[in-house]
């Protein structure tokens, strides 16, 4: 009988099951099949280990984090699901957990499963606040669920299923004026729904001043401000949250990724009075099945302890920091192949001259041992995203993994048209 977790069988089931395109690319990028993992080291199912360092801003804590699963293994064995028809201890300590790290006046909790659900919670309650058209961003990405798709602005994914919501308009990311003058122009109140660092729009960074100027345009015109931290939040960014970086606090803002510490997909709404009132009227018009679940909300309730005890936002400003120099100097000696490396805390965005060669680089990640990710918005970005545990030895061996790919670039010459 052949073995099941081989490349070669995983790949024939998701051939006929999972999907051929999902199939095809696998064979094409060689890859291997995650077998177990822990800390910052995903195994394969030959035993060969990786530096993990995308997975798409999951894993700030690493994988399994042991205060992690423990709490989970202690909440597995008493309650995993809620029957909804109780009231749930869990869930009301995790919501006050999390409006404790939150910027002031968010004090209101909503917990869904998806960072593209806590979209669209945040498009529903704009809608029952009186906010009926949308303003979001170009390069934004906010997920591939119908309303969440129509705010994302990349037509690859948006084409097979348009129409999409209407009242949606887009303005440039990084301008303010363009924003203000977007709202002055239309009477209705708008949601404007931004991203303070655009992850899958390839690590895109505004101006100074950007999400402040962003709030008082909001403010003049009666706008509601969502931002959507889903990947930038929980300390991503070097900070709790990335408009705390600028003192901004925003009406509804949008965590997920890392919330449920590598263990649990587990996202939140958190949002002010105003913008939470339909849900404090009604609890019925919005709810999920497995929202706030025991096992998600122990989840976020331990991985916010873990944190603040660890001190891990100020570890991924630092990190990220020093991660940053080292790359930027390691990517100067390609300066045909690499436009760029920009980044903010553990979220750096290496910009290719062409979509060839951000897969070249991709792949020499790989070869050399770490995991890394294509951007879903910039075909030429490859996005490193670290966890914040990493040691000075496996500091060294990102550094030198990024160094060998960028040697590879070199040996195989002028990266092609494609």
């Amino acid at each position: 009988m052949p073995d099941p977790n081989t490349v070669a069988e995983v790949v024939a089931r998701y051939r006929r099951h999972v999907g051929q395109a999902a199939a095809d690319i696998a064979e094409k990028t060689r890859q291997p099949v995650e077998s177990s993992a822990l800390g910052a080291w995903v195994t394969d199912s030959a035993g060969r280990r990786y530096l993990d360092c995308g997975g798409y801003g999951v894993f700030l804590l690493g994988h399994s984090h042991p205060d992690v699963v423990g709490a989970l293994q202690r909440q597995l064995a008493t309650r995993a699901l809620a029957t909804r028809s109780m009231l749930s201890a869990e869930l009301a300590l995790a919501a006050e957990r999390l409006a404790s790290v939150a910027p002031p006046g968010l004090d209101h909790v909503y917990f869904g499963s998806t960072g593209a659900e806590a979209v669209e919670t945040a498009l529903k309650l704009g809608r029952a606040t009186g906010h009926r058209r949308v303003v979001s961003a170009r390069g934004g990405f906010h997920g591939k669920t119908l309303g969440a798709l129509s705010i994302t602005d990349r037509l690859i994914y948006q084409r097979p299923f348009q129409p999409l919501l209407p009242d949606v308009s887009t303005v440039p990311f990084g301008d303010a004026d363009a924003l203000a003058a977007d709202l002055a122009a239309d009477p209705r109140r708008a949601c404007v729904v931004l991203e303070p660092v655009q992850g899958e729009g390839g690590v895109r960074i505004p101006p100074p001043g950007y999400l402040r100027a962003v709030r008082d345009a909001c403010d003049r015109h009666d706008a509601l401000l969502v931002l959507d931290e889903v990947q930038t939040g929980i300390g991503r960014l070097g900070a709790w949250w990335g408009c705390s970086i600028e003192d901004v606090v925003p009406d509804v803002l949008l965590a997920g990724k890392s919330l449920g510490g590598g263990c649990m997909p587990v996202s939140a709404v958190v949002a002010n009075e105003r913008a939470f009132a339909p849900l404090n009227r009604n609890a019925r018009i919005h709810s999920s099945t497995f929202g706030g679940s025991p096992l998600a909300a122990v989840a976020v309730t331990t991985t916010l302890d873990v944190i603040e005890r660890d001190g891990l936002v100020t570890r991924s400003e630092l990190l990220g920091a020093r991660l940053l120099a080292e790359f930027t100097k390691i990517a100067a000696t390609a300066p045909h192949s690499i436009r760029e490396v920009r980044g903010r805390g553990l979220l750096l965005g290496i910009d290719c001259v062409r979509v060839g060669t951000a897969s070249a680089v991709l792949g020499g990640l790989l070869d050399a041992g770490v995991i890394a990710t294509a951007t879903l918005g910039s075909d030429v970005v490859v996005r490193i995203s670290p966890p914040a545990i990493l040691s000075g030895s496996e500091f060294e061996f990102l550094c030198e993994g990024f160094r060998s790919a960028v040697r590879g670039l070199a040996r195989s010459g002028p990266p092609s048209e494609n």
